[in-house]
Parts: C-alpha cells; sequence; structure tokens
C-alpha cells in the first residue's frame, strides 16, 4: 500500500482516470493533473454552443470482462445507446457498403470493373508482387492491384502522410489478418449478425448518450467524491527523483495557483512518454534523452459543419478514397447520439489527419471552414450554401508514430525507467508509445493500479490487444498473454524515420476503416496545448 504522500497521476484521460479510480477502490491516495481544462484526452467530448463533438469517433467495445464492468459501474445503463455500425466509402461519386455487400459493390462498380477487379485478384493470386515487405505489395497480393487502388491506397496514404510503397508490412499483416478477400465475400453473400471474429465486422457498439466524454466527466466526479484530487488546467513540468535510492519523489507542477512541488510516493503517467523523460530532474543520461527526443507524433483536426436535418447520413462516418480532396474520414454526429446535435439539424464532422505546425494545422479557422465546406459540397453530400455554421477543433500529438526506430527508442527508455525509477509507470496510449484503444489503455491503468496498492507484479507491458480484441475474449482477469514487447495495441505501420538529427513527422491518425488504419481512443497530455480553438464561424 502507499504511504501517506500516496500517488500523483499525470493526464486526465481513460488510463490516467482508470488508474486513480483503481487506486481508490483499494484505499490509495491519489491526486490527478491535467494539464487541458477538460478531462477524457482524445476520448473527451468537445462541445461548442450546444453542440457536442467526438473527437475521432469511439466506439464502446470490448472482450475485456473487466473493462465492461467499469464502464457500467460508472455510467448506469440507461445513460448508453446500443448504435448501430454503419460505415461507408466514398468512391468516384459513389458509397461502398462496408463491409462489403455484393449488390452494393456491383451496382457501383458494373460489371466490368468487377470483371476486372477478381481478374486483377486472380493474377495476384497466380503471380504475387516479389516484394511484399511494404504496405502496398502485402495488400496487393492478397486483394489485387485494382482493389487496393479503389479501397486501400488512397484512404491510406491520407492516414499516414506518406506513399504506400514506404509502410512497412508488418502492420497490415497484424491488422488485416483476419480480413480477407475471399471472407469479405462470404459475409457479403451469407451475412451473419453480430460478428466480433473480425474486428472490421463488429455490427453494433455501445456509445454514452452525450458522447464519450460523459464518462470521463462522470469518472472525475466519482474520484473526486471518493476522496481523490483532479486538477485540471494543471500541468507537470518536472518529476524529481533521487538518484540514490533509485526512486521518484515530487513532481512539480503549475497551474492556478502558481507553481508548487507536490510529493509522490508513485507516479502514473498517461503523458507522452518523451515529454516524461524531458521532464525528469536530475535529468536522464544523453541516450535516455536521444531515444525520447527521436520519438515522434501524429496530429488532427476535425471541422464540424451544421447543416439541416435533410443531409444527414445513417453512417457513423464515411472513408473519402477521393485524392482530390483532403478530409480522410467524415463523421455524422448526429447518427452517433442523437442528444450530440438538435433538432432540425446535424453536424458533420469532418477529419483531416496532420502534423502540428503543417500548412492544413496553422490555416486560420475561417479558412478552414470555408475549405471544408466546399470539400463537403464538391462531394456532393450536401447542396452549395447549405452549411450555417462551422467549428474547429486541434488535436496535437494525438498519436504515436510508429517509425523504424520507435522500437528501439522506446525499449532504451523502458528498461531505464524501470531500473533507476521503478515507481513511475507508464500507462496508456502516448504513455507506453504504444496504439492501444481506449479498453486496452484502460486495462495497462488496471495492472498498474493492482501493482502499486496490492504489490502485485503484472507485466503491463504485455496486455496484447490482437489476442484479447481481435480473437479471442481473454480470461476472466482482462489480462492477455504475449510478447511484451511487441504484444500490445493496434500497431500502426513502421516507417522509414527521417535522419537522426532531423525535425520531421509521419504518423499515425484516428482512423479506423478498411484500409486497417488503426483506432482514436487515447489519453490526455501533460503540458499546456491549444487543444480546441474556440473560434465559430456563421456562414450565410
Amino acid at each position: 500500500m502507499a504511504d501517506e504522500r500516496g500517488t500523483v497521476v499525470i493526464g486526465a484521460g481513460p488510463a490516467g482516470l482508470t488508474a486513480a479510480y483503481e487506486l481508490l477502490r483499494r484505499g490509495a491516495p491519489v491526486r490527478v493533473f491535467e494539464a487541458d481544462e477538460v478531462v477524457g484526452g482524445i476520448s473527451r467530448t468537445v462541445e461548442r454552443d450546444g453542440w457536442r463533438f467526438d473527437i475521432g469517433g469511439h466506439r464502446f467495445f470490448t472482450k475485456v470482462p473487466r473493462v465492461e464492468e467499469f464502464w457500467h459501474e460508472v455510467l448506469p445503463d440507461e445513460d448508453f445507446l446500443l448504435r448501430p455500425r454503419m460505415s461507408r466509402i466514398y468512391y468516384r461519386g459513389a458509397l461502398y457498403d462496408y463491409p462489403l455487400n455484393a449488390t452494393n459493390a456491383l451496382r457501383n462498380l458494373g460489371l466490368r470493373e468487377a470483371a476486372l477487379c477478381m481478374g486483377s485478384y486472380a493474377r495476384a493470386r497466380l503471380r504475387p508482387p516479389k516484394d511484399q515487405s511494404h504496405f502496398e505489395g502485402w495488400v496487393s497480393a492478397r486483394f489485387g492491384w485494382r482493389l487496393y487502388s479503389i479501397f486501400f491506397k488512397t484512404y491510406t496514404e491520407k492516414v499516414w502522410g506518406m506513399p504506400a510503397d514506404q509502410l512497412q508490412a508488418d502492420w497490415a499483416a497484424q491488422r488485416i489478418k483476419n480480413l480477407s478477400l475471399a471472407k469479405a465475400v462470404r459475409n457479403a453473400v451469407l451475412p451473419k449478425r453480430n460478428r466480433k471474429d473480425v474486428t472490421s465486422l463488429i455490427e453494433e457498439f455501445q456509445y454514452p448518450k452525450l458522447g464519450p466524454g460523459m464518462m470521463w466527466e462522470r469518472c472525475a466526479e466519482e474520484v473526486r467524491r471518493r476522496g481523490g484530487r483532479v486538477d485540471t488546467g494543471t500541468w507537470v513540468t518536472a518529476v524529481h527523483r533521487d538518484p540514490e535510492h533509485r526512486r521518484a519523489v515530487a513532481v512539480t507542477v503549475n497551474g492556478a495557483g502558481g507553481q508548487r512541488t507536490e510529493p509522490a510516493e508513485h507516479v502514473v503517467s498517461s503523458m507522452p512518454i518523451s515529454e516524461l523523460v524531458a521532464a525528469l530532474r536530475p535529468a536522464a543520461p544523453p541516450e535516455v534523452l536521444a531515444a525520447a527526443a527521436d520519438l515522434r507524433y501524429r496530429d488532427f483536426l476535425t471541422v464540424a459543419l451544421v447543416v439541416p436535418e435533410e443531409f444527414s447520413f445513417p453512417d457513423n462516418w464515411i472513408y473519402v478514397h477521393d485524392p482530390a480532396v483532403k478530409v480522410g474520414r467524415i463523421q455524422n454526429f448526429g447518427s452517433w447520439s442523437p442528444h450530440l446535435v438538435k433538432d432540425g439539424r446535424t453536424c458533420l464532422g469532418l477529419e483531416y489527419f496532420v502534423f502540428e505546425d503543417d500548412e492544413t494545422w496553422r490555416t486560420p479557422d475561417a479558412d478552414l471552414i470555408a475549405a471544408a465546406t466546399a470539400e463537403l459540397e464538391r462531394l456532393g453530400l450536401v447542396r452549395p450554401g447549405v452549411v450555417e455554421a462551422g467549428y474547429v477543433v486541434r488535436m496535437p500529438k494525438a498519436y504515436p508514430v510508429y517509425d523504424e526506430r520507435y522500437q528501439h527508442n522506446v525499449d532504451v527508455i523502458r528498461e531505464w525507467l524501470a531500473r533507476e525509477v521503478p515507481n513511475v509507470h507508464p500507462v496508456g496510449r502516448n504513455g507506453m508509445h504504444r496504439y492501444n484503444n481506449q479498453d486496452h489503455s484502460m486495462l495497462t491503468a488496471m495492472l498498474t493500479a493492482e501493482n502499486i496498492a496490492c504489490g502485485t507484479r503484472h507485466d503491463v507491458w504485455s496486455v496484447n490487444v490482437e489476442q484479447d480484441y481481435h480473437e479471442e475474449s481473454a480470461g476472466g482477469d482482462g489480462r492477455g498473454a504475449g510478447d511484451s514487447r511487441h504484444g500490445t495495441g493496434r500497431d500502426a505501420p513502421i516507417m522509414p524515420a527521417p535522419p537522426l538529427g532531423v525535425a520531421g513527422t509521419a504518423g499515425a491518425t484516428a482512423a479506423s476503416g478498411p484500409d486497417g488504419s488503426a483506432g482514436s481512443d487515447g489519453d490526455g497530455r501533460a503540458r499546456k496545448a491549444p487543444v480546441e480553438q474556440p473560434a465559430q464561424i456563421r456562414l450565410g
């Protein structure tokens, strides 16, 4: 059991708040510090003028029993909606059902193009590409070039910001391994309800009626009610360690009351692991600092446009496979929950996959809203002149980049932290630089809380999304087996890293679609950042 100093939790996203809740459940004192003014991290719900926006789209689906129980312990059943999963692919002016529907696909492609696709598939099976080390070669070998170019190439390159033949195949093999063309056709011809053997084919999911932020707002309230502290607008600037005793002993925070030092028996960190290393005092050795500085992140922004309800669509989101527009995915917030929108109107969220400080990121809100409106009209999803209002939400450092050096960098950091500050516990997506979904971020926090409060020795790095999420349900304790170095998270593709010492970004995003791009759940950051731009522009 922790002493009276208790545990400091950095970040009030799913992992941070779960850790705090679980520690308090076991009688361990806890303080949570969140840099932003709202909780939830990337799983927050942003509210503007009565409209509520989900950042990236969060389906509440898990095969980890203890996570499921946690959700329903925090929120009563009546606060959940059971929503149908519906997504489609926009390609050449037509909408393709996803998962594949044979009638719809044939109607949109036409018999000639469908025949060419099947011929391309047959050629790929007879003479597969020689080089399958990259995403393009690997997918083409399994689906044929024509299907790859229609349903994988353009969207994937938007998501990752680089040519698909530079994305390594390891990620594709993991992410798409359960979905073959034969299985897709079989599912199209002989549909079966509640298909959960393939992640992409889940047909329904739970969703808090006021958005995912409702879960974490309520969780923060519960943490406070149980005696814990949750301080927002308060970011950690230093983690102090005692090199002689090899322990973290305190953190320095900046907030409304100024700067202060808080003692800590343990530190649970969901801040980006690179920032955690940079915050250590005394500083980590040069090789650890270099590994942290070499980790990179992908950023994300949403342009939310208010339109009349007649321009609603039943999909949760539409994947845009049109290279003529920059938007990668379009959410219909009204399809997630009617409580997110207003009567007679809906709100469409156009998602852009960006790097912080690139041209799109720097574009003023009014220009972004105008450009997004033009793209929505160009795609034919609304008539010209019907957009009534627009909002821009930016999310910096949203997702970790898995370049060819990231694993080495993470290993260097992990080994040093475990040896020199074993009472510092990285959890969650950015905290571990692992592409965890919300449920597995939560599981890392649950196991960490047990290690702190009960003296258990769970290997948090062995939480395995491939075993627990995609395939078989986990055992009753929700722990999965697996390689503790590689087994966690819905992997992002391994991409070429820039030369050492050269700034650059390429990486992950908030998409989960037919190309196998990764999901969009995450945790709070620990330093002040311009997460949301409050400007709101009226059009017409």
